[in-house]
């Protein structure tokens, strides 16, 4: 039943993404305005990390006690993971039911799926207690329907660099002026350390709307330590912390920003009132936290079950250049076994400046179309952007399954092989792997 919802929301507008808070604004008022109901409020925009920063925030929160409600997209396996309330995943059956009241409330209005999804969280959220609640811009900041708070505990921006230039705009500084947007008058803001151009756009916003910066780099830093764990140090706080549970060095940076957050959200002389968060409880988060396909290890499943003893199955969502920069930074580490990829993108990507960045960090690639994705580039232009950016053996393969089965026949072991991309291609691999 929710699967046929979901296929009816998915066609109501015939634009996928069309940004604005008109229609989003016409229906929260027709549902009461739930999004004036909510627990406080913190407010995740950027490039990457944004996802991963969320789920810090919420393993800290819980670890310490709090009921978090949070919102993400795009969900991976099951469309529940987008509205986490207050802690928990909710039942096919009670979405179903929470989206046709949306969807009712919204009548033969033009609407977009994402639109109408995140009507139906805050309706959600604003119908169970919880402490704080987290919200990540969909796209951009300054029309995404996310935006409609008012008056949001506290904003975050992690870094922002080029992508979704078909509607952001073709410089940097339009980008990140459409997703400095969500910070608001008054409201303090954490910033990752920025490009200069991008720091001068944060900057201008910040002067005109009175908000109070916290910057990585001038106001907190955050660092790996040689016994392998991590070091926060603020305005006024320091803290020693086990190395995260999601690897790679990138998480350090998205884990301080979550840490920023809780520091400044424990100092504020106004709501909400956290006191200050027991050491143990952000080691606990440190220790716990997950957020799947953002280099996760694939120990076991069908997938996984294809590869020899030896080999190891990794799994990543980065689609763009930034991402691309992050990963294969890490990948300078994996100099134990060779390393090979599996690639699908979509067409909204800049996959020349993905593949330039990471194609050279594979001794071979197999390329695949994402599957059920109309947008998705074909496999064998996938493979010869590839063989293009210094990947000799870059060759398109029919699927997930049958590309792993061709490296493991062809290639060398002990190995590894990395599923990479698009957030969609990691879905569809941790679906697959699952059986």
């Amino acid at each position: 039943m929710l699967d046929t919802i979901l296929d009816r929301l998915h066609n109501l507008y015939p634009k996928t993404i069309d940004l604005s808070l008109d229609r989003i604004d016409a229906l929260l008022a027709r549902l009461g305005h739930p999004e004036r109901m909510l627990p406080p409020v913190i407010h995740v925009a950027g490039t990457n990390g944004k996802g991963s920063t969320v789920a810090f925030l919420r393993a800290f929160f819980e670890a310490a006690g709090h009921r978090v409600h949070a919102y993400t997209s795009p969900h991976l396996v099951r469309f529940a993971e987008r509205i986490r309330i207050a802690g928990r995943l909710p039942e096919d059956d009670f979405l179903a039911a929470l989206l046709e009241e949306v969807e009712a409330a919204n009548g033969d209005e033009p609407i977009t799926f994402f639109e109408i999804t995140t009507a139906a969280a805050f309706l959600a959220f604003s119908r169970e207690p919880a402490d704080i609640c987290l919200l990540e811009t969909g796209l951009g900041g300054r029309l995404d329907a996310t935006n409609m708070i008012e008056r949001p505990a506290l904003n975050i921006l992690t870094p922002i660099a080029m992508d979704h230039q078909q509607y952001l705009g073709g410089r940097i500084e339009a980008i990140a002026a459409e997703k400095a947007a969500i910070m608001k008058r008054g409201i303090p803001c954490v910033v990752a350390a920025q490009d200069r151009k991008v720091n001068k756009v944060i900057e201008a916003r910040s002067l005109e709307y009175g908000v109070p910066l916290m910057k990585e780099g001038e106001d907190f830093f955050v660092r790996s330590t040689p016994d392998g764990g991590v070091l926060y140090k603020g305005k006024s706080v320091e803290w020693s912390l086990p190395a995260p549970a999601l690897p790679g060095s990138f998480q350090v940076r998205n884990a301080g920003l979550a840490l920023a957050a809780v520091e400044r959200l424990t100092r504020l002389n106004q709501p909400p009132p956290f006191p200050d968060f027991p050491p143990a409880a952000l080691a606990l988060g440190m220790r716990s936290v997950e957020w799947p396909a953002r280099l996760q290890k694939l120990e076991k499943g069908a997938l996984a079950g294809m590869l020899p003893p030896d080999w190891e199955l990794w799994v990543d969502g980065a689609h763009n250049p930034h991402a691309a920069e992050a990963l294969q930074r890490h990948m300078r580490g994996w100099r134990d076994k060779p390393t090979y990829g599996v690639i699908g993108m979509l067409n909204s990507k800049d996959i020349d400046a993905f593949l330039r960045i990471i194609a050279p960090r594979f001794k071979a690639i197999r390329a695949v179309s994402v599957p059920g994705t109309p947008n998705a580039v074909p496999a064998a232009e996938v493979a010869a952007k590839g063989t293009e950016h210094f990947c000799v053996d870059s060759k398109p393969a029919p699927s997930l399954a049958e590309a792993l089965s061709e490296l493991t026949a062809a290639m060398p072991g002990p190995a590894r092989i990395l599923i990479c991309g698009s957030l969609y291609l990691a879905g569809a691999a941790l679906a697959e792997n699952n059986g």
